[in-house]
């Protein structure tokens, strides 16, 4: 899988992270490869786990910039409305919106395995 198509893949805008990443391929690609070293994900969902909605307030905000530099769009969208509900502690939709987190999360770190 090509990187357009590993973008296309998640439904985010290939045009737009190249442009963000100084129209250079290489760049991207050094940049994406690097996302799963990131361990912000892992421990929003270990916070969450303990309830630790401190934590997991500043992982989702973490994962939220990350992947708004990456240009993972669902991702980053998902992650933002989890920020949005821990910016006072815990809110009612607290487990809808991690699980949609999850999800694209599981998404992207799918993708980022077919990567040629």
């Amino acid at each position: 899988m090509t990187l357009k198509e590993f973008y296309d893949s998640i439904g985010s805008d290939y045009k737009s992270v190249l442009l963000r990443m100084g129209n250079s391929e290489k760049m991207v690609d050094k940049f994406i490869r690097k996302f799963p070293n990131d361990k912000s994900a892992e421990q929003l969902f270990e916070a969450l786990k303990n309830e630790d909605y401190t934590l997991a307030f500043r992982m989702a905000h973490t994962l939220k910039g990350v992947c708004a530099n990456l240009g993972l769009d669902k991702l980053q969208k998902a992650s933002s409305e989890l920020t949005e509900a821990l910016r006072n502690q815990v809110a009612d939709n607290t487990p809808e919106l991690s699980e949609i987190v999850k999800s694209e999360y599981e998404k992207v770190m799918s993708a980022l395995g077919e990567l040629d």
